[in-house]
């Protein structure tokens, strides 16, 4: 009997909790059920109905649910961005090519840089604009980027290659040994190189608050890790180092750490560049081409393809990095590239050593042209801008 008691008493409070939660879940009524009526006692005549008393009519109150309006999509961004970054590669005397594309976004008033990385001679022509806005505006960086460019093409000697890094890892010693032996110029002797870029270059003003933010690549000697340069530490010896061809000059020394040329762990910095741009756009403009149709059997040939792919290895694997942030965690960004290979037919199996002016002007034009396209992509009637998160490559008829 006790534990049918206790039994009983359990199943009462399962019941007690269960109906307090149907209670309070009912969404019908929450009012008590009325008590039974009481037997009547004896039957009585009806009473007469009561007069009816008049009621002031009741407003009734009309509640309208409105159906669920789907959000507005979001704008279309502006095009052209009116903050762009940029990633600048570095290849030689194929960054005429950049030369071109900064000319002609320079003639767009509209267009603000906000942060630019660079390796390699992709770093010279960022140091030229980012210097020549700092100083005098759009105007001067246009002209400080023609005044470089044209005294390369007139000099066309060894040491404008060393000012743009245009070597052969594996060839160069091979290719500009006559010019060594000769002693037109000593490789460990970097004086004039420095009074070289020093001739173009304001580095003081860098710092100023006019200038982009800048990252500069270089490739510390001691780990093989790629350094970042910023605009408070960059010198004449950082526009060296990460221009510094290993078998032609020595290594440049900065602060006790030794450094090679930049492009050799990321050429450009991609990645880097998107973490710290306030822009939502970033250019990437690729000088070295990646595709060739021609199997190389000389050796010139052999070691120009790799250095082809090894210059575009690392840039690859931070296209791929930046593909993927977009889908997870950076909607929002819009890359865009430009690649000399797509304008110049037969660009990889050119050398990025050659200094003619006719090579250098086709370079220089073929860059505002593919500038030109790169801009016009949605003005066409009916075209809508590209969206962000999109993958733009100038000149393709289809957005990827």
């Amino acid at each position: 009997m006790v534990g049918a008691q206790i039994d009983g008493g359990s199943q009462g409070a399962a019941r007690t909790a269960a109906s307090q939660l149907l209670f309070a879940t009912d969404i019908w009524s929450g009012a008590p059920s009325p008590p039974p009526a009481p037997e009547p006692a004896s039957v009585a005549p009806p009473a007469p109905p009561p007069v009816p008393i008049a009621q002031p009519p009741r407003p009734v109150e009309v509640i309208t649910v409105a159906a669920p309006v789907a959000p507005a999509p979001a704008p279309s961004r502006q095009w052209p961005p009116r903050k762009l970054s940029l990633a600048l590669q570095g290849g030689g005397t194929f960054a005429a090519f950049t030369w071109g594309v900064l000319e002609r976004l320079l003639e767009e008033p509209d267009i603000e840089i906000d942060t630019i990385s660079g390796a390699s001679a992709g770093a010279i022509n960022a140091l030229l604009l980012a210097s020549g806005l700092a100083e005098g505006g759009r105007e001067a960086a246009r002209n400080r980027l023609n005044r470089f460019w044209v005294r390369l093409m007139h000099e066309a000697s060894f040491r404008s290659l060393m000012l743009v890094g245009g070597f052969s890892p594996a060839g160069s010693s091979v290719a500009f040994g006559p010019t060594l032996r000769s002693g037109q110029f000593d490789p460990f002797d970097l004086d004039p190189l420095r009074q070289a870029l020093s001739r173009d270059i304001n580095f003081a003003a860098l710092r100023a608050a006019k200038s982009p933010r800048l990252l500069i690549a270089a490739t510390r000697i001691r780990d093989g890790q790629q350094q970042i340069f910023r605009n408070e530490a960059i010198t004449a010896d950082v526009a060296l180092a990460s221009t510094c061809p290993p078998l032609v000059h020595c290594a440049v020394e900065i602060d006790g750490e030794a450094y090679w040329d930049g492009g050799f762990g990321g050429n450009p910095p991609l990645v880097k560049l998107v973490q710290e741009t306030a822009a939502t756009d970033v250019l990437l403009v690729q000088v070295t081409p990646s595709r060739d149709s021609y199997v190389p059997i000389t050796l010139a040939a052999i070691d120009r393809r790799l250095d082809q792919i090894a210059a575009n290895t690392a840039l690859n694997a931070e296209v791929a990095a930046i593909a993927w942030a977009q889908a997870q965690t950076a909607p929002s960004l819009r890359l865009s590239r430009i690649a000399a290979e797509d304008s110049v037919e037969g660009l990889a199996q050119r050398s990025s050593t050659d200094l003619g002016r006719g090579f250098i002007r086709l370079l220089h034009r073929s860059g505002r042209e593919a500038a030109e396209r790169w801009l016009n992509q949605g003005a066409t009637a009916g075209a809508a801008p590209p969206a962000s998160g999109q993958s733009i490559t100038a000149g393709e008829p289809a957005l990827a």
